[in-house]
């Protein structure tokens, strides 16, 4: 598949509001979903599309969240393409479910090259990698360590387990994002220290453009409440929103 064109988006946080907010939120993006499937429009997850995502493979126990997001993902990943899915802090503890679902799973961060343009995927919560100079921080990399998860999942049972982690993930996801300082300032190194036309993340929840240098970082905001998302084409990078109604992209005004 060569796409003319490319949708990413990040923090869904499936599973974080009442049902009916929730089931608001999986119709407009099985409606996305489906548009891009029949556009032919190559799909990214930047990481959070659940609020929590526990899997306890010793039990073979796999979270029922959003399952027909999952069968939708998974058409569109059968039928066009291997959607790239880059785990956030609170979707990470997968053990095979997302790949058997026919994801391109990356837990750390994806260089993308289109055209002539050369781009840094990732959720914003650090990387693991010299190569690229943003580390994580200790409590996310204890977060994502297999240790932490060996230890909690002997601890706690899948049920307890995940309601904690429900708990813990509100409580993290209210507090965290409130500052697109952080990320802005970290980009900016990178662009300094590395050959990128763009940097795209999400995880503090504030849809953005940033031009630093030569090049743009975009933060893809929340699909949970701004619908906003990252659309490339032959006219670059555009921050747009998806209106599920009238299945279109708009610019997106920060409204």
């Amino acid at each position: 598949m060569n796409p003319e064109q490319h949708v990413f988006l990040s923090d869904v946080h499936l599973g974080a509001f009442s049902q009916a907010t929730n089931q608001h939120i999986e119709d407009d993006l099985i409606a996305l979903i489906h548009h891009c499937a029949r556009h032919k429009i190559a799909l990214y997850v930047l990481g959070d599309l659940f609020d929590y995502w526990m899997e306890y493979p010793d039990q073979n126990y796999v979270p029922s969240l959003g399952k027909n997001v999952l069968d939708a993902f998974e058409e569109y990943n059968k039928s066009v393409a291997p959607a790239l899915y880059v785990t956030g802090n609170h979707d990470n503890w997968t053990f095979g479910h997302f790949k058997d679902r026919g994801f391109d799973v990356e837990p750390n961060f994806r260089l993308l090259e289109l055209e002539d343009k050369r781009m840094l995927l990732m959720h914003g919560d650090g990387v693991a990698s010299s190569r690229i100079d943003f580390p994580r921080a200790g409590f996310h990399k204890l977060l994502r360590s297999r240790y932490f998860v060996d230890v909690y999942q002997k601890v706690f049972p899948p049920q307890t387990g995940v309601k904690l982690m429900k708990w813990f993930s509100s409580m993290t996801r209210k507090r965290n994002y409130i500052n697109p300082k952080p990320l802005n300032r970290q980009a900016e190194k990178m662009f300094n220290r590395h050959q990128l036309d763009y940097i795209l993340s999400g995880h503090d929840h504030i849809p953005r453009k940033e031009t630093f240098g030569s090049g743009e970082y975009i933060n893809l905001g929340t699909f949970f409440n701004h619908r906003s998302l990252a659309l490339y084409n032959n006219s670059g990078m555009q921050l747009v929103r998806w209106e599920a109604g009238s299945q279109k992209f708009t610019t997106f005004t920060g409204n």
